[in-house]
């Protein structure tokens, strides 16, 4: 049975969520569409991707994932298949694919031929939906047109200079936690180290690494290495970010207190 995931931003009052649906159902009716999130941020490019990272993986090999957030709709921006050691992605070529195709294994991308009636504004059901479908119907994936390079998303990587950890917010759930590019190996630290945060407006806050919320008492602020394996900013039964003024980009530091 083909699975079938959507990623969009489009939400939910509009029509244009059950239309790709529609589409992908005319072409395969027994293929199995789950959806991710259609609430991402208005053409948030990053926060997408970053979810298509972080969900990608939990489904079945071979799964199929449309991702349609693409403020470039209608422009020259090429509409692309990417062919992953176990997964497909499918989507505009604005970077939107990348973190989970490269980390998946990249074994070939190709871009989109459309049959020529697509409309300028909704890739999603003209273009995106279909070929989705008829993949997961048994085409072969170089039925879906020539072979093509693809945009990578190049974020600020971790670095240390001067006693301090360089880095970025990722991203910022619904709880408030802000998710930092720093992993557990970068980090270097110990259970129980106490971390100044520099953050973008200058002011400091202290936080102590735990494993877990409830390490600390509630309205307290931690530090903690994520189910994803970043380090992640919170505040215990609180939002870390609406306290702190954090946002997805942000750059900090992180100075260990020794």
């Amino acid at each position: 049975m083909a699975v079938i995931t959507l990623l969009t931003d489009f939400g939910l009052t509009d029509y244009f969520v059950p239309s790709m649906k529609g589409v992908i159902l005319s072409i395969n009716p027994s293929a199995t569409i789950i959806d991710i999130t259609h609430d991402v941020p208005k053409f948030n490019v990053l926060r997408a991707a970053f979810i298509l990272k972080s969900a990608y993986k939990w489904f079945p090999k071979g799964t199929i994932h449309v991702v349609v957030v693409d403020p470039g709709v209608g422009t020259p921006r090429k509409p692309i298949a990417i062919r992953g050691r176990s997964h497909v992605f499918v989507g505009p070529d604005n970077g939107v694919l990348s973190l989970a195709a490269e980390e998946d294994g990249v074994v070939e991308a190709r871009e989109i031929k459309s049959s020529g009636n697509a409309s300028f504004t909704f890739h999603g059901r003209d273009i995106f939906a279909p070929i989705a479908a008829r993949l997961s119907a048994g085409i072969e994936f170089s039925d879906v047109g020539p072979v093509t390079e693809f945009q990578r998303l190049e974020l600020m990587k971790p670095h240390w200079a001067d006693g301090f950890l360089a880095a970025m917010i990722i991203y910022v759930d619904s709880f408030g936690n802000a998710f930092t590019n720093v992993t557990a190996d970068q980090l270097q630290v110990d259970y129980g180290t106490a971390l100044d945060v520099e953050l973008q407006s200058g002011s400091r806050v202290r936080v102590r690494l735990e494993r877990s919320y409830g390490y600390v008492p509630p309205g307290e602020p931690l530090a903690l290495i994520n189910s994803e394996g970043y380090l992640e900013l919170a505040v215990n039964q609180g939002s870390f970010a609406d306290r702190f003024k954090v946002v997805s980009g942000a750059s900090i530091r992180i100075i260990p207190v020794r």
